[in-house]
């Protein structure tokens, strides 16, 4: 079954993008709670990598699962990133205005024959590597049964050669999953270069699946690396003491938090102070590469 006329020219869009700019990144947070020192390194990361390399870095909020936003949320992030030095190129994007986008695109899987209704639940499928296939022959009912709506799953041919198993495209409480959206975003937008933290490195495999699903092909990931707390254990935006905020309130400017990030990512010596142009200027080698090392 061919993609409609209308969801082509997004991707065509997105493919004209690329070839324009030749890098695309982008930068993606959840409006959750507050960055911590651990989102806004990798922010940095990535705003480095896209100027370094002359290209586009783009803002986008990922708000789709509206239940975990908080207000206000977004404005601190872009007031935190502005805070930093970090400017981004065109208006800023929100998941939340491109429902239905995701939903044309849920309906074309669906009517290609390409998922299937998952009735599984979170404890049946708690331990297992990749989901085992349960739901795969057990018809098509799509509605509510036992007050319970199902999940949309993507059939993942056999043999899986990401080893996503069949990956959830929209969840059983309705909303778009992230990795449709996420994967569908970087078509339109153009991305190139995704640079992101090491703790999304496992979803890796069922953003590929889904490419290889709609048969195009992915932009090359970057993992940069984890910011932990003093337990070794991620940081995380509930805890608003990992904030800007608490750093400020330490008696720290843009420039000492900057040379802490960037010290984090091997740019700098610890200790070191300067903007985030000033640490663009000052770059002798590709900023993931110096992160990896």
């Amino acid at each position: 079954m061919s993609i409609p006329d209308h969801l082509q020219q997004q991707l065509d869009d997105g493919l004209l993008l690329r070839s324009r700019d030749g890098y695309r990144g982008r930068y993606a947070p959840s409006p959750t709670g507050v960055l911590h020192q651990g989102n806004l390194q990798t922010a940095l990361l990535s705003w480095l990598q896209a100027r370094h390399r002359g290209g586009v870095w783009l803002l986008r909020i990922d708000d789709l699962d509206t239940p975990r936003n908080r207000d206000g949320a977004i404005e601190a992030i872009e007031a935190d990133l502005r805070w930093l030095g970090l400017d981004w190129d065109g208006p800023l994007i929100q998941q939340s205005h491109r429902v239905e986008v995701y939903d044309d695109w849920l309906s074309w899987l669906r009517l290609s024959g390409q998922l299937f209704a998952c009735r599984c639940s979170r404890r049946e499928l708690a331990g297992l590597p990749r989901y085992p296939g349960t739901c795969r022959k057990a018809g098509h009912h799509w509605g509510w049964l036992n007050e319970r709506l199902p999940s949309w799953r993507l059939q993942v041919p056999d043999p899986d050669p990401e080893g996503s198993g069949d990956v959830v495209l929209r969840r059983s409480d309705g909303f778009i999953a992230y990795q449709l959206a996420t994967v569908l975003d970087e078509l339109s937008d153009g991305i190139t270069d995704v640079v992101r933290g090491e703790d999304l490195h496992e979803a890796l495999p069922a953003q590929r699946s889904i490419y290889r699903a709609l048969d195009q092909s992915p932009p090359r990931f970057h993992h940069g690396p984890l910011v932990c707390d003093g337990s070794g254990q991620k940081l995380s935006k509930r805890e608003a003491s990992a904030g800007l905020a608490a750093l400020r309130e330490q008696g720290m400017d843009a420039a000492d938090v900057v040379g802490l990030l960037a010290s984090g990512l091997n740019l700098v010596e610890p200790g070191s102070r300067l903007t985030a142009r000033e640490l663009l200027e000052g770059l002798t080698q590709d900023p993931i590469r110096a992160a990896d090392s």
